[in-house]
């Protein structure tokens, strides 16, 4: 089994696909007007619209409704990336801070409310296990 996708569903897609490509520094490739994929070299973020829903039925998915998925993206230094995240939303939960298990971690919501981490390994065993 391969993850190849991770998906969320939007009630605003233009918003919620301009913040992210803001924030990845990633470009989106627009299939329909209700769909977008940021792609990176170890997965997809996919964004679709509410309208989406109706190939899947509805109430299959709520937009802005996720509490317990967290998002995240393995960068080159979170602490230049946190100049850039700053800029784009007040909504930042977490700082830069050194985890315990040895990622520089930022965390910040995006405009539906879902939570985003950027991570560095900055740790001998974290820069081993992402290299």
């Amino acid at each position: 089994m391969k993850a190849v996708s991770l998906r969320i569903i939007t009630a605003d897609i233009k918003r919620l696909v301009q913040f992210l490509e803001n924030a990845t520094a990633l470009p989106a490739k627009w299939a329909t007007d209700d769909f977008a994929e940021i792609v990176t070299n170890s997965f997809t973020l996919a964004i679709g619209s509410t309208r989406t829903l109706r190939f899947f039925g509805e109430g299959t998915a709520q937009p802005a409704m996720n509490r317990s998925i967290i998002i995240e993206f393995c960068v080159k230094n979170v602490d230049d990336d946190y100049e850039r995240i700053k800029t784009l939303t007040s909504d930042i939960v977490q700082e830069p801070t050194t985890m315990p298990w040895g990622n520089r971690s930022l965390l910040f919501r995006d405009p539906d409310g879902n939570l985003i981490n950027f991570f560095t390994p900055v740790s001998p065993e974290a820069i081993k296990k992402f290299s």
